[in-house]
């Protein structure tokens, strides 16, 4: 039966109560759709919150090493209240379920105006006069889908989610519920289920924490994100007709984790960002602008300096890890006046003699070789150019030959041994020490030379967990909650300081690191021709505006090839690097001319909406064909074309949702393009060109 059902901005929530097992499930739906109960599906009411403790029944039907979703814990959690609570910014749901005498759980579900997502919650407090052991708590858990669906909806459904390995970041991956062999058996027994995720510190170093569920046949999609910067997994789940989504931080089986609870101690689960909508012709774009959009609001309050979308130099792809006093000199004289307003000192300025850069993070002691008279002289003859300096640190991880690598006691262990990886060690950052220590190197650095910007960066992964815990996977989640205490600590004691995130690229591209921060480096690819299409895939997780993207030049670069670099950085924040002592003439006026062009724009990329057109790329490495980019924004729009290797391909033709007048391009000046009504045609396209156009719409 509906318990409660709940309208909620352009959602409604409802909630079934199962009236003999007293077991509560909840539906999200599009506020218009009308929901039935009579719907002929063969569906058991699933919780809304799956668990498990320690001690308690497994589930049964062969879910051992697949999923401990529904076993005893669950099972056993029933529904106690419900409140419904409103303020000026937000209304919240709270769901009281209790296990008597053991446990309750409070799951919580918001929606923040102006928002289109919801976040929810799960936290559970032991209320027995006995520790209890966690083994698995969700943050959400959708059940019954599709609703609209009859029976088992064979044929009828899809699940999106967004793959990830270095250089390679966000590649989408579609496939049937029926080729996941998540179809129910003839008896409905036998548990399906579809447990995908990430291990380790690094939150994408696999998947990215996103899924989407589509019922094609109704045009309905489900999407779902976690903000969790450590282990985490998605289940994806079926037992009988009705199909269901959950997610959190990764469990006992899945993620090593279990969590210890005192009588009255709590635990919350991660957020997670939900939302429902119909696809209407655009699908994926619409469903992901919902949830990416969530983080608008906190962006919107970072430093003041970012609101518009400055230009970033990073010098790391010009000195590649040897910046000096000396050559900084050099390129600040080449970028004098051409519109970058930030400048980034980026690795290696710590390296000592005879030793390696990329093995002696950890010490930070700035380099006599390097830099005679210290920073304070590099630093002012940023400032003098009127740019904001920026340092790069790499805070949580120690290289080998750092003389920090053998401070043992404050780093993480694993089995009673440093943890170590080919080149690093991790600092542990419970340890009151260490938070010091590194307030001291990385804080007191940044004070002393007037540092306005840091870029955090972080290049290898904890893994499965560390010491000092009741559980691996608790050590780890532990240590990247203190991680994000010492981000919030240098924001205090900085005030304006601007953060980017880096991972090795993009391997902490997670909702909560990049709320944290201003923006994030997309990718290591730097200077790969799949830029674009990397680019373009992060639009689905994040705000462009927080994706800082990589255009570096070549002394021996063509204007075609600057123009098709240039040009991807119209896809998110524009960061430049590369050869830039040795350009010519010519090269110089195509790149200043992008600069202007995209401080032109940048308020599309900074509010806009984002809509992808093109073919599906099969080689990120070796692309064929083409893709298109429209952002828009109010009347405005801003296409972003890149051509890949076309295989003779004589015309590029979109067809768009408006019609526009053109009112300016970029480009190497080659292409041939037009706008009948609301085509875009672009006529003998060459091999890997950029162009971007500002559109009109015409009224």
């Amino acid at each position: 039966m509906i318990l409660n059902r709940y309208e909620l901005g352009d959602m409604q929530a409802i909630y079934l109560l199962d009236q003999e097992t007293k077991i509560i499930e909840l539906v999200l739906l599009p506020a218009e759709c009308q929901y039935s109960e009579d719907m002929e599906k063969v569906h058991r009411i699933e919780n809304l919150v799956q668990l498990k403790v320690a001690g308690d029944v497994y589930p049964g039907a062969y879910a051992g090493g697949k999923s401990l979703r529904n076993g005893e814990s669950t099972t056993s959690l029933v529904y106690e209240g419900q409140d419904l609570i409103e303020s000026d910014d937000e209304r919240m749901i709270v769901t009281r379920l209790v296990c008597q005498g053991r446990y309750k759980v409070n799951h919580c579900l918001r929606l923040v105006q102006g928002q289109d997502a919801f976040r929810i919650t799960s936290e559970l407090t032991n209320i027995s006069s006995e520790p209890i052991s966690l083994e698995m708590l969700s943050s959400f858990s959708l059940g019954g889908l599709s609703p609209l669906l009859k029976g088992d909806g064979h044929g009828d459904m899809n699940l999106h989610r967004l793959r990830s390995s270095w250089s390679m970041e966000g590649r989408l991956e579609t496939r049937s519920i029926e080729d996941l062999l998540l179809e129910p058996s003839w008896a409905k027994h036998g548990v399906r289920c579809e447990r995908f995720g990430q291990i380790g510190s690094m939150a994408v170093n696999n998947f990215f924490p996103y899924v989407v569920l589509e019922d094609t046949k109704n045009d309905l999609l489900w999407g779902a994100m976690l903000a969790h910067g450590a282990s985490w997994q998605m289940e994806v789940y079926r037992l009988d007709e009705g199909l269901s989504i959950s997610g959190g931080l990764a469990d006992r089986e899945f993620g090593q984790w279990m969590k210890n609870l005192e009588p009255g101690g709590s635990f919350r689960s991660p957020e997670a960002m939900v939302t429902v909508c119909y696809g209407k012709n655009q699908g994926l774009d619409l469903v992901s602008h919902r949830l990416v959009s969530c983080g608008k609001s906190k962006v919107n309050q970072g430093p003041k300096s970012e609101q518009s979308l400055p230009v970033v130099f990073n010098e790391y792809c010009t000195t590649w890890g040897n910046p000096s006093h000396d050559n900084i000199m050099g390129i600040l004289e080449a970028i004098d006046s051409r519109g970058f307003e930030y400048f980034v000192i980026d690795c290696g300025w710590y390296k000592q003699p005879d030793v390696p850069w990329d093995t002696s993070m950890g010490d930070y002691n700035v380099s006599g070789d390097l830099f005679p008279q210290g920073l304070h002289k590099t630093v002012k003859a940023i400032k003098d150019k009127g740019l904001k300096p920026g340092l790069w640190f790499e805070i949580e991880n120690v290289g080998r030959d750092a003389k920090a690598y053998q401070k043992t006691d404050w780093l993480l262990q694993r089995d009673g041994y440093p943890l170590t990886t080919t080149m690093r060690r991790f600092w542990d950052l419970r340890k009151e020490e260490v938070t010091n220590y590194l307030s001291g190197k990385v804080i007191g650095t940044l004070k002393e030379y007037g540092f306005e910007y840091m870029k955090i960066d972080y290049n290898d992964t904890v893994g499965v967990g560390c010491d000092g815990a009741e559980s691996l996977g608790e050590g780890l989640r532990q240590n990247m909650e203190a991680s994000f205490d010492f981000i919030q600590k240098v924001k205090e004691e900085i005030p304006e300081i601007i953060l980017e995130n880096c991972a090795s690229g993009g391997h902490r591209l997670e909702p909560r690191m990049i709320g944290e921060t201003s923006m994030s480096s997309f990718s290591d690819a730097h200077e790969c021709v799949e830029i674009p299409i990397i680019a373009a895939n992060l639009h689905r997780v994040m705000l462009p505006r927080q994706s800082q993207i990589w255009a570096v030049i070549q002394k021996d670069d063509s204007l075609k090839r600057i123009a098709y670099s240039i040009a991807a950085t119209f896809l998110g924040r524009m960061c430049l690097s590369g050869h830039v002592t040795n350009l010519n003439e010519d090269q110089w006026k195509l790149i200043e001319e992008g600069i202007a062009f995209y401080k032109k724009v940048s308020h599309i990329i900074k509010d806009g909406y984002t809509r992808r057109y093109g073919p599906d790329i099969v080689s990120y490495r070796h692309p064929q064909g083409w893709q298109g980019i429209l952002r828009t924004y109010g009347d405005e729009g801003l296409l972003v074309l890149h051509s890949y290797e076309t295989n003779g391909l004589l015309t590029i033709m979109m067809e768009l949702d408006d019609t526009y007048d053109l009112i300016e391009s970029y480009g190497s000046g080659s292409q041939k393009i037009t706008l009948i009504d609301n085509e875009i045609i672009w006529d003998e396209p060459d091999n890997f060109e950029g162009v971007v156009l500002h559109l009109k719409k015409i009224k």
